[in-house]
């Protein structure tokens, strides 16, 4: 017998039970060592210990936290410096550093605060009775902490893209932390499948597509008004769930791939290889981690042949944008021009796309390493990926008016595809033995026919 609980985490939250996201922890973790206070003289705050006890220290790094997580999202890790911050909350460089030595215990304190917050809305969403209903429970709050940030009520939380950008040290804290969330979101699905072998790769991949739809809107939520989210979370559950198959619509089993991606019976040019192999590291590692040496010893070339194919890395980083730009751009246009039913083109464009990730010329670029472009190029490339986002609109309309698909918002639904096609490059680090032959029924079809059908 399968024991389901090596796999199924206790969805409800334990008692008495300290966590590694608490925010005690996150102090620890991201403050300078001092020494111990010297409880004879509690009136003399000569040191920095003691000073971490005042309430005045407190308010300030709580500013400091929501100042710069604020900054991180908008402008990357990468685009901002101690100095932004520092200039935000009216304090000097030197005197931000009292408070976190480097950028990167920042980074991290942030993160660990996000992390432990959405933990708690897994926790709270795991006292509903059934799966369908902690799923749309997470989702709710979810979105309900997007409407209190949007009006002012609560701090922005720091996006977790931005976890690998941190060095070495800091990343194990952080994907510690976020393995154990993840357990946890996996755990609110945990009774929707049978207890057999079987369905274990089904139930990381499902919770794997709920949590980066969940997540995802916070990407793209703010182009609606604050007044609507409460409508937009049941708009997100109701595709999530249910996914958009129209009534006399049935999942196809087979899908020619190779007709929608010409490119992979092509050989593939050395510059092309650059290209994968920086995918490869900035999807792997971020910004930091994709160095020249790493991308050229990737390919057993030399750092000089690197910079004959590439006149800099930053460079190189907008070409890989390109590159997915083109690759999802001429699977559309390609299906778009096929016979078939839209929920047909659909599910091939998507099933095609997912399959390319697992390609030999894959993946596509995560769309989380935007924060490691500089703005300009950060807000070309988003515009360039919303205008491809819109182009499933179109078959999404298609569906509804030869009754393929159901009636639905097929703004939200069209976003929510993109973000399963982007999402599934991560696929493996939840589901170990996805491939391209399985990953479409893995990943594509819960999006399509509802995570729990």
């Amino acid at each position: 017998m399968f024991d389901n609980r090596k796999v199924c985490a206790d969805p409800r939250p334990a008692r008495n039970r300290s966590s590694p996201t608490s925010h005690s922890h996150i102090i620890r973790s991201t403050q300078p060592a001092g020494p111990r206070p010297l409880r004879a003289q509690p009136l003399m705050l000569t040191d920095q210990s003691e000073a971490r006890q005042t309430r005045r220290y407190v308010e300030k790094r709580e500013v400091i936290l929501d100042t710069a997580a604020a900054l991180f999202n908008r402008k990357g890790v990468r685009g901002t410096t101690l100095a932004d911050v520092g200039q935000q909350v009216g304090l000097s460089t030197n005197s931000v550093t009292y408070y976190y030595r480097k950028k990167e215990d920042l980074v991290l304190a942030c993160l660990m605060r996000a992390i432990a917050e959405t933990s708690g809305l897994v926790d709270r969403a795991a006292q509903a009775d059934s799966p369908s209903e902690r799923a749309r429970a997470f989702i709710t709050l979810f979105v309900a902490r997007l409407a209190r940030t949007a009006v002012g009520e609560k701090p922005e939380l720091m996006s977790l893209r931005e976890i690998r950008a941190l060095p070495e040290s800091h990343v194990e804290v952080a994907f510690a932390a976020f393995n154990d969330m993840f357990r946890r979101v996996r755990g609110l699905l945990c009774d929707a499948l049978p207890s057999d072998p079987t369905q274990r790769s089904a139930l990381g991949a499902r919770a794997h597509l709920l949590w980066s739809l969940t997540s995802g809107a916070a990407g793209w939520i703010d182009r609606y008004e604050t007044d609507d989210y409460p409508k937009i979370a049941q708009t997100l559950a109701d595709i999530v769930l249910n996914g958009i198959a129209g009534p006399k619509s049935a999942w196809q089993a087979e899908c020619d791939v190779t007709a929608l991606l010409p490119a992979l019976a092509q050989p593939e040019t050395t510059q092309q290889a650059f290209l994968r192999a920086a995918t490869e590291l900035l999807n792997e590692q971020g910004y930091r981690g994709a160095s020249a040496d790493r991308i050229s010893a990737r390919l057993n070339l030399t750092k000089g042949a690197f910079y004959h194919h590439n006149e800099n890395k930053d460079d190189l980083i907008s070409a890989c944008f390109d590159r997915m730009s083109t690759v999802i751009r001429n699977t559309q246009t390609l299906v778009d021009d096929l016979p078939g039913t839209g929920w047909d083109k659909l599910c091939a464009v998507s099933r095609a796309l997912v399959h390319y990730q697992f390609s030999s010329q894959g993946p596509l670029l995560r769309l989380t390493i935007y924060g490691a472009l500089p703005e300009e190029m950060r807000i070309a490339k988003m515009r360039d990926m919303a205008r491809l986002s819109t182009r499933f609109v179109r078959l999404l309309v298609q569906g509804m008016q030869d009754g393929s698909v159901r009636p639905l918002d097929q703004a939200i639904a069209a976003l929510q595809v993109h973000g399963m096609i982007n999402a599934a490059v991560e696929l493996r680090r939840w589901v170990r033995d996805a491939d391209a032959d399985n990953a479409a029924d893995l990943f594509v079809r819960p999006m399509m026919v509802g995570l729990l059908r």
